[in-house]
């Protein structure tokens, strides 16, 4: 046999001894991998931050005195371009604080101050009740209470409750902690990435052609080229679209003059980088809040968000995503429901880019395998065009001729 059949039976043969050996201590390999990826948290994180943070650097690369050959300005490109991606940043994150914290806070203290009244008001309304019903009034009348069990179930509940409260404090801190560690060591690990990028690029590239073929690296070029277009085109998409949306929420609550029309549309604009539930998430906040001012206002406001969600989804998204991305409505809700179930809000973001990227190496392979095959794909018959009556009687006159 020859040296690559040999590589390929010991692959399989390895292969098929880990999945024995994972399938027979499954508890302990799941524990194990959970580990690894704790540990890996702050590489994958700032591995995520650098992806996202590269897509706004490049931007500023390119404006930052793209003609200029001093070596001054050749130098400090990329350190200032990275400053200012940062920069940028924070000040969004801060202008979003500020423009929905307050409004929050105040909507809070109108809740705290309508609920004690509608409270009594409920409760006079029940005694009132009750007047018309004197069974009612005399069972409870009747009714005796056993201070003493009541003291000392009362006395443990408290206890236990303590406890709850300090050991749910004591996790919180250390969870907090935690992320915070984490965030600080994968901001740490997305600057190094950032500012080493070409040379991290160019040594990656010479591992690729060291370890393996030609081939291999073609089609692994490919994956790589196909999953960072669809990722950027997405963030790109989903940035714009969110700045749009939000912007005509706020619009359409000044001219509807609705309440807390900043803080909606922020909330909107935010939540909208979520694929289909996000805005539905904003909108439910932002009615809930509004609710606390009048019922109908709210009622209006959802009513509107559902009337700017089509325009949205039939008209903006694909106009500014487009078919970058690539992917049917079908697949964008189960990859949006899939991630959500296995990590949350982060699956809900990146699964529409990665079913995306999987879709179109998937569609790149089939017509590769339908080229060798000699196969018309469905699309490029239908583009092809039919011959008219004319073309077909100068054929059969060549015919006869012939």
């Amino acid at each position: 046999m020859e040296k690559r059949e040999i590589k390929r039976y010991i692959f399989i043969a390895f292969l098929a001894v880990a999945v024995c050996v994972i399938s027979q201590n499954f508890a302990v390999f799941v524990s194990f991998l959970s580990v690894v990826l704790g540990a890996l948290k702050p590489l994958i994180m700032g591995l995520m931050i650098a992806y996202i943070f590269n897509i706004i650097m490049n931007f500023f690369e390119k404006h930052y005195f793209p003609k200029s050959s001093s070596k001054l300005v050749k130098k400090s490109r990329r350190p200032v371009c990275l400053a200012a991606s940062f920069a940028i940043t924070i000040a969004i994150i801060i202008l979003i604080m500020y423009i929905v914290v307050p409004e929050i806070a105040s909507a809070f203290g109108v809740l705290y101050d309508e609920i004690p009244p509608a409270f009594t008001k409920s409760k006079d309304f029940i005694l009132g009740k009750l007047k018309e019903y004197p069974e009612i009034q005399e069972q409870i009348s009747t009714v005796e209470f056993d201070w003493t069990n009541i003291a000392e179930k009362a006395s443990k509940l408290l206890t236990s409750g303590v406890a709850g409260i300090l050991s749910s404090a004591v996790g919180i801190i250390g969870g907090l902690t935690s992320a915070v560690t984490n965030l600080v060591l994968g901001l740490i690990f997305a600057v190094y990435l950032l500012l080493r990028k070409d040379k991290l690029i160019k040594d990656s590239g010479r591992l690729r052609t060291l370890w393996f073929s030609d081939d291999t690296n073609r089609k692994l070029g490919r994956v790589l080229n196909t999953a960072n277009e669809t990722f950027r085109s997405f963030f790109i998409g989903q940035f714009v679209e969110a700045i749009i949306l939000g912007t005509l929420c706020f619009i359409g609550m000044k001219i509807l003059k609705l309440p807390y029309a900043a803080m909606s549309g922020t909330l909107v604009g935010v939540t909208a980088f979520i694929p289909i539930v996000g805005a539905f998430l904003g909108a439910g906040i932002s009615a809930f809040i509004i609710l606390t001012e009048s019922p109908m206002q709210a009622l209006i406001f959802i009513i509107f968000l559902l009337i700017l969600q089509q325009f949205e989804g039939n008209i903006i998204y694909p106009k500014v995503v487009g078919g970058t991305v690539g992917l049917p409505s079908i697949w964008t809700l189960a990859a949006v429901t899939v991630g959500g179930g296995l990590f949350g809000v982060f699956g809900m973001i990146l699964g529409v880019p990665l079913a995306a990227t999987l879709y179109k190496l998937a569609f790149f392979k089939l017509e590769e395998k339908e080229s060798e095959l000699g196969i018309t794909p469905p699309d490029e018959e239908e583009k092809t065009p039919k011959p008219s009556k004319k073309s077909k009687k100068a054929a059969k006159a060549s015919a006869k001729k012939k």
